[in-house]
């Protein structure tokens, strides 16, 4: 693995990408293995600097994994929280002065779910309050006063049963003893839907109403801790929410990236047997999953990683292939040329956008999420996007890996007629004055950085993939080859150092096919 990566910085400097003169590097610190192959063992993390200790996602053990990272280089499992019996699996996990929050879905995963409350010393449960169908995430408030609940409200998978998308406020501001529970839904938006459809918002779901058809998938906060963006993945926008009043403001489209530009290419067949980053006549929809905020001049904005979803369900699905659709041949002169499987034909593409005129042809083609990271302003509006870069990075560093897939080695190019390197976590950590994002590819894996203190001039810092493509990914009993490395990074977290166990600043990413928690020290080269 140490030559793999040796490798992978060696690329940038003979290809002579763009990039900033790298400022902070990524080292394999310690690693936790469950040795579970592609069951969630590892998912979402979070760390709470008293105990030193590390809280994760098991959704197959339906617990709360604890581990004590006092010698960040040795993670140890020293108990589990488990939610069985106040529900499903646990979705996500936070921690904020010494209380840890558990978001947990019921059983049947239409009904409301619960959140619970720990001590994060002695693992005792303090409250357990309802919040809304399918707990998908959760976070802390900065002023650690409210916990903000994203209820995706997923339908069954025969879509006759849909419930309402929401976002739990839990005030915490008596203690969490007394916790309270409003919420914030988006029922003021029924009978507007024609309305946000023209403003690029996606509402498509069958029979479904804007409050059903609005999935809350991730928040982030304003520092004040007064409003909250949360990401709307499949509708393409975000809610902007005021947390005081506990009600959404306003939806914010977040457009379509035109990939018939050259900074926006992308690798669209995985039935090419190459590498092909070019211009096609689609549109990305950004779909972004993780959302975080920062700061800038006094602004906040949000960063973004664009994995993209589609509906796919045995009652409905929105997904097609490009060389099924029927093209109009005005606005697709090369039609047959296109819809070739090694040009367009085997893109997935969405039914439920597209027929711009309702003649029954398809005007424009959409694909999912936009293969990179951005940065918005408050007002959803884009600010910054890394374009190809994921793809070309990737490409010119893991030639011979391309777009693999999270599950197995040996598969050049599989995932680029879906969705590429598929950005889906994202977290920020500030080293001296400078914030710098880390995003997790999915699939081929890895975790890039970026330097994001100016929101305007974002620059690519680095690329590491603790991933061996040369093993086998499973052993012949099923359970996870150790020394494939990390598959599948899902959640990420940035302890700084004044709050990390060996006073240096780590990186921790959970890694949900894998089953390994990793721990990265971040080496500071130099800095502004």
């Amino acid at each position: 693995m140490k030559k793999t990566l040796m490798a992978v910085a060696l690329g940038l400097a003979l290809n002579g990408s763009a990039y900033a003169e790298s400022t902070i590097s990524l080292e394999v610190l310690g690693k936790h293995q469950t040795g579970v192959f592609d069951e969630g063992s590892a998912e979402i993390v979070a760390y709470d600097a008293a105990t030193r200790r590390l809280f994760k996602v098991n959704a197959k053990a339906a617990t709360v994994d604890v581990l004590d990272i006092s010698n960040p280089a040795s993670p140890t499992l020293v108990s589990t929280i488990n939610v069985s019996t106040l529900g499903g699996v646990a979705n996500s996990v936070a921690v904020n002065r010494g209380v840890v929050a558990v978001a947990i879905e019921a059983v049947n995963k239409q009904e409301p779910g619960v959140v619970a409350f720990y001590h994060a010393s002695t693992l005792a449960l303090i409250k357990s309050v309802t919040v809304g169908a399918l707990p998908d995430m959760l976070a802390f408030t900065p002023n650690g006063r409210n916990v903000l609940v994203a209820n995706e409200g997923q339908p069954n998978d025969d879509y006759t049963v849909d419930p309402e998308g929401s976002v739990s406020i839990i005030g915490l501001g008596r203690g969490v003893a007394n916790a309270t529970v409003r919420t914030a839904d988006f029922k003021a938006f029924n009978g507007m839907e024609a309305e946000l459809r023209a403003k690029g918002v996606r509402i498509f779901g069958p029979g479904a109403t804007a409050a059903q058809d609005f999935e809350p998938e991730y928040i982030a906060f304003s520092g004040n801790s007064r409003y909250a963006w949360v990401s709307l993945q499949e509708a393409n926008a975000f809610a902007l929410i005021d947390v005081r009043q506990a009600k959404v403001l306003e939806i914010q489209p977040l457009g379509f990236k035109d990939h018939s530009r050259t900074r926006n290419r992308l690798d669209a067949s995985d039935r090419d047997n190459r590498i092909n980053i070019a211009r096609w006549p689609v549109k990305g929809m950004y779909q972004p999953d993780a959302i975080a905020s920062y700061h800038y001049r006094g602004d906040t904005f949000i960063v973004t990683a664009n994995e993209g979803d589609s509906r796919d369900y045995d009652g409905y699905s929105e997904e097609a292939r490009v060389k099924n659709l029927t093209l109009d041949p005005t606005a697709f002169p090369n039609a047959a040329e296109l819809q070739k499987d090694e040009n367009l034909g085997r893109l997935k593409t969405t039914l439920a956008n597209g027929d711009t005129d309702g003649d029954g042809d398809v005007d424009e083609i959409y694909s999912y999420g936009a293969r990179s990271f951005s940065i918005r302003n408050a007002r959803g509006e884009l600010i910054f996007d890394s374009g190809a870069d994921f793809e070309r990075i990737t490409s010119r560093l893991l030639k011979g890996e391309f777009n693999s897939n999270h599950e197995e080695n040996g598969s050049f190019d599989s995932r680029s007629d879906d969705k590429g390197p598929e950005p889906e976590g994202v977290v920020l950590g500030t080293l001296g004055n400078q914030v710098f994002a880390f995003i997790g590819l999915e699939r081929i894996g890895g975790i890039m950085i970026y330097d994001v203190t100016d929101p305007y001039h974002a620059t690519f810092v680095d690329y590491i993939n603790h991933r061996d493509f040369s093993v086998d990914t499973k052993l012949t009993d099923g359970s996870v080859n150790p020394a494939v490395g990390d598959l599948g990074p899902e959640g990420l977290t940035f302890i700084p150092a004044r709050r990390s166990p060996n006073k240096k600043p780590l990186l921790v990413v959970g890694n949900e096919v894998s089953g390994t928690t990793t721990v990265y020290q971040i080496k500071v080269k130099k800095l502004k």
